[in-house]
């Protein structure tokens, strides 16, 4: 499941500019925790103020949010998230940034993904990472199999399929399977070295 599967289209921004009171205001009209502070040209970069922002920038010490802007307690540039990032991806984005929601971008402003978007629309529960990984590492290895069968094992077929196995049993381990005494290439191999001889 990808980032634009599960983001919210329906996004709110607001100018730099704009006072925090007005900021409120469209989070209290849209019941929104977030805002995505608009770009000023091409080269510029997204922010968003939160409200977290709010609360520990402006009440917590008591200013007036119609004497501050957006700007002052924003955050710019923010994490942003492509929209064909895994929600896997994004959830350790999220994660290791301390960042819990961000503007999904794709030459413009799409969206919005967020923890709770994660949690409520992510298919995590029905189809771990690690689960789907290893069934996507088994079909890999039986297409490898037979590419070599078929093609030789120096074929380009083959060797490309050898390189998929490679690249998924990394990523399997990357969330946490094992990492196994020889790699799944490795032990296919072994068998035709030992028939050689």
């Amino acid at each position: 499941m990808k980032a634009k599967d599960i983001m919210t289209q329906d996004v709110a921004t607001i100018r730099g500019s704009a006072t925090v009171a007005q900021a409120v205001r469209l989070m209290r009209l849209k019941e929104l925790r977030a805002l995505i502070v608009e770009t000023r040209n091409e080269e510029d970069a997204y922010g968003i103020v939160t409200e977290t922002d709010v609360i520990a920038k402006v009440v917590a010490y008591g200013k007036d949010p119609k004497q501050v802007q957006v700007c002052e307690i924003m955050s710019k540039p923010c994490i942003v998230v492509n929209p064909d990032l895994g929600i896997e991806y994004v959830a350790r984005l999220f994660a290791n940034t301390g960042v819990w929601r961000a503007p999904v971008i794709q030459g413009d402003l799409i969206g919005i993904i967020s923890v709770t978007d994660i949690l409520n629309k992510g298919d995590f529960i029905e189809q771990p990472k690690l689960e789907y990984l290893e069934q996507q590492l088994q079909k890999a290895i039986s297409n490898a199999r037979a590419a070599t069968a078929n093609f030789g094992a120096d074929s380009e077929q083959a060797v490309e399929a050898w390189d998929l196995v490679d690249d998924i049993e990394a990523e399997a381990i990357f969330y946490g399977a094992p990492k196994p005494e020889k790699s799944a290439r490795e032990q296919y191999q072994e068998p035709q070295a030992v028939a050689v001889n």
